[in-house]
């Protein structure tokens, strides 16, 4: 069930109320009491950024192969490139020896 943001233009009570999307909009605010409790636009609760799992195993293709990273995640991933491979591990702060690389 999603959480939805309400807030109060009378009093300016805010308040999230978890409801099934077919509970009706709740229009009496719960501090005062006036009718002009209103639903509030409010943004995503996260982002999938980066090669994570979701791009792996659920882009299609031929499975188990990473996606290719694109704009900053390319960049981040350069200097990572050269210590799995040996080379100079001065640019991550791990050393290049940890289960992050």
């Amino acid at each position: 069930m999603p959480i939805y943001a309400y807030r109060c233009s009378s009093c300016g009570h805010a308040k999230d109320v978890l409801q099934k999307i077919s509970d009706p909009v709740l229009t009496t605010c719960p501090a005062c009491g006036a009718e002009s409790f209103q639903k509030q636009i409010t943004a995503a609760g996260f982002q999938l950024k980066g090669s994570g799992w979701y791009a792996t195993d659920f882009r299609g293709g031929s499975g188990g192969t990473s996606a290719p990273a694109t704009g900053a995640a390319a960049a981040a991933a350069a200097p990572e490139s050269s210590t799995a491979s040996g080379g100079d591990t001065g640019g991550t702060p791990c050393g290049g020896s940890c289960a992050c690389h």
